[in-house]
């Protein structure tokens, strides 16, 4: 039985079931993508709605990094493992995935009614743990917006982080741990879905 069939999960959501499909059932993660552009308006939406997600004390460390030119395109699939640089070549949008390591500094403007909670952070492994896990938070936000602008979504881990901070994070505090293809799907994109835990698997109650 697929979960389209099980008409008691819509019936438990708040959303319609269309949209319900667009962003969690019927969406995948794309493997080719269309030659159809991604206007910078539809770019700068899936960050408005990517931003609203909670992160800790709000303090949203994800920084993304269009790649826009053919030149930086390039080098960035060169960094590239497997089929990953092919890929990030042909997506119509490409976007690199950072986190800022002195995220702290933006106390003031993210958490105005208490900006002396900065101090709580001046540890840089703790400072660095913190803006890691609420990064790779955002990118699930970011993943999910992609899908609400009705694209999908390429994630991809397989590359050199080194070389792609070297190349675009040289002049900043930014570590990248991410890089998502973005567009319209293309040919063939799908690969065969993989089965999903059960709720008895992976819930419980105490």
């Amino acid at each position: 039985m697929t979960i389209q069939a099980e008409s008691s999960i819509y019936e438990a959501l708040s959303i319609d079931p269309a949209a319900a499909d667009q962003l969690f059932f019927e969406a995948r993660s794309a493997n080719s993508f269309s030659d159809e552009p991604v206007s910078d308006e539809t770019l700068d939406a899936i960050y408005d709605a990517m931003k609203m997600g909670p992160t800790l004390m709000n303090n949203q460390p994800l920084r993304i990094t269009w790649v826009k030119s053919d030149e930086a395109r390039q080098t960035i699939a060169g960094t590239m493992s497997g089929t990953n640089a092919q890929k990030a070549l042909t997506a119509p949008a490409l976007a690199v995935l950072s986190f800022d390591t002195e995220w702290h500094e933006e106390f003031p403007s993210f958490f105005p009614h208490a900006p002396e909670r900065k101090s709580m952070f001046e540890n840089p492994d703790v400072r660095t743990a913190v803006g890691n896990n609420n990064a790779w938070l955002q990118a699930g936000y970011f993943i999910m917006a992609v899908r609400a602008v009705g694209l999908a979504a390429g994630p991809m881990g397989g590359f050199d982080k080194a070389a792609v901070d070297q190349a675009i994070n040289a002049d900043n505090n930014h570590k990248s741990f991410l890089i998502v293809n973005v567009g319209k799907p293309g040919e063939n994109p799908w690969f065969d879905r993989l089965p999903r835990h059960s709720s008895e698997l992976a819930t419980r109650s105490i």
